[in-house]
């Protein structure tokens, strides 16, 4: 058995561009929608009051790989000038269960997130949507704002942020970007909303959401945890990566459920399953369409691998 390597972050980027991962992460999701991984829902600890974290193994079966990404989210960071999201990814031989390679999953993680977004706008997003607005303005402000364009032709793209100065910075890095006064202003007729801030409330209310209009949400990953107004997700075609994470892990529906405002079976669908399946997945160009991400373990491997079979 070769000694195991160490791949560092710069390594890491420099072996996945988006417009490659956005792809990958399309057949890896129709992979886990199809029964071709083996997958628990991930196990999370609470560190600090304000920190987790999570283990996240997974087993991809066909082409085979298998691996683990440990993930923690420590939101006091960021007033230390640190990433509030660290991981580390180890990537194992699924013949013997060797150690082939530790990584850092940092950027992985930042950057599978946005792609699988993407995969979610190129699926469910209008042909013609023109406006993107991003809520939010950190490290996935910057990854959805490379990805989301990728799949669709913005004629204008806005961003807000709670926090003035990194708003100021975000369009300062990215002039095409718009600054708003408000989240609703940046929301208001927008086609595609991506939240991606690390809010634990609502950020954004049903009725700023246009017809035909397409929701990510990327943050409130915790069960107590919500970003949008359950109006919204009643009202909405709900997607998500994984239903068994979801109806464990997701504030804004287990929420909802919980005070009564609409059943496990507002879940339309996993994303997985709609891959291959149409060039679009929309009914019509009115309805509301809401992708729920929370991030797979074999997001994680499948990127692992990738970068691993280029060095």
């Amino acid at each position: 058995m070769s000694n195991p390597v160490w791949i560092s972050e710069e390594q890491v980027r420099a072996a996945l561009p988006m417009a490659p991962l956005i792809d990958l992460m399309a057949e890896t999701l129709a992979a886990f929608s199809s029964g071709q991984v083996e997958q628990p829902v991930r196990t999370v600890i609470q560190a600090a009051p304000d920190a987790f974290f999570g283990c996240m193994p997974a087993l991809i079966k066909t082409p085979r790989a298998m691996g683990a990404k440990l993930v923690t989210v420590f939101r006091s960071n960021a007033a230390k000038g640190l990433p509030t999201h660290l991981a580390t990814i180890i990537l194992l031989d699924p013949d013997t269960g060797g150690l082939l390679a530790v990584m850092d999953g940092r950027y992985i993680t930042e950057a599978r997130t946005a792609a699988v977004s993407a995969v979610s706008a190129r699926l469910l997003a209008r042909e013609d949507a023109s406006v993107l607005a991003l809520i939010g303005s950190g490290v996935q402000a910057h990854s959805h704002l490379e990805a989301l364009t990728l799949v669709r032709n913005f004629k204008e793209i806005r961003c807000w942020s709670p926090t003035r100065p990194h708003l100021e910075r975000f369009v300062t890095a990215h002039p095409q970007v718009r600054p708003s006064a408000s989240a609703r202003e940046a929301a208001d007729g927008a086609d595609v909303i991506a939240l991606v801030t690390a809010s634990t409330t609502p950020v954004i209310e049903n009725h700023w959401v246009r017809n035909g209009a397409h929701v990510i949400a990327v943050g409130a990953c915790r069960p107590t945890e919500r970003e949008m107004d359950p109006e919204l997700i009643a009202r909405g075609r709900l997607f998500v990566d994984s239903r068994a994470a979801a109806l464990k892990e997701a504030g804004d529906i287990l929420l909802g459920i919980a005070e009564g405002r609409f059943t496990p079976e507002q879940i339309e669908a996993e994303l997985g399953t709609l891959v291959g399946a149409s060039s679009n997945a929309r009914r019509n160009k009115s309805e509301i369409t809401i992708f729920k991400s929370l991030g797979l373990a074999v997001e994680d491997v499948a990127s692992a691998q990738y970068v691993f079979s280029l060095q």
